[in-house]
């Protein structure tokens, strides 16, 4: 039996080569704000990094998950899920109540994250030319609450 061990922790200077080989929609000088603000995360295997996520604040104050990238021999083993689980746990002890992420309406994410217990809240449309792309999903989920406090 092999037994793997993943840890997950907030993105760090060394990362940027790693994280530019999934994430193609970061601009350059955005990397080193979401080392210093504490909001991306990398996922390693046995030391060796194979996911992330990113987020924002939307509103300035509703953590929103912008990206979540597992690479594609790692999807669908239970990576996205760990990660988006440490990403709301880390929120709900900062103190947030209710998170965000979005997906296209032609991508499979979609049920991802509902499986996550997320729900649909919305969408746009862009249709500005050179910037066009299907419709864009809103979902949102609550913190858990627990004796007053988030906490997931």
């Amino acid at each position: 039996m092999v037994i793997f061990m993943t840890e997950i922790r907030y993105v760090q200077p060394d990362d940027k080569e790693f994280w530019y080989s999934l994430d193609r929609h970061l601009p350059e000088p955005e990397f080193m704000e979401k080392v210093n603000t504490a909001r991306g995360y990398v996922l390693l295997e046995d030391g060796i990094p194979r996911g992330l996520l990113r987020y924002g604040l939307f509103w300035d104050n509703t953590p929103f998950c912008n990206l979540l990238f597992i690479e594609e021999a790692y999807q669908n083993k239970g990576y996205g899920r760990r990660l988006m689980e440490h990403w709301e746990k880390d929120m709900a002890r900062q103190g947030y109540g209710m998170l965000m992420t979005s997906t296209q309406v032609d991508e499979t994410a979609q049920h991802f994250y509902r499986k996550l217990g997320y729900k649909d809240c919305g969408g746009f449309v862009m249709d500005i030319p050179g910037y066009e792309q299907p419709m864009e999903l809103f979902l949102i989920k609550a913190a858990a609450k627990q004796a007053g406090k988030d906490v997931l």
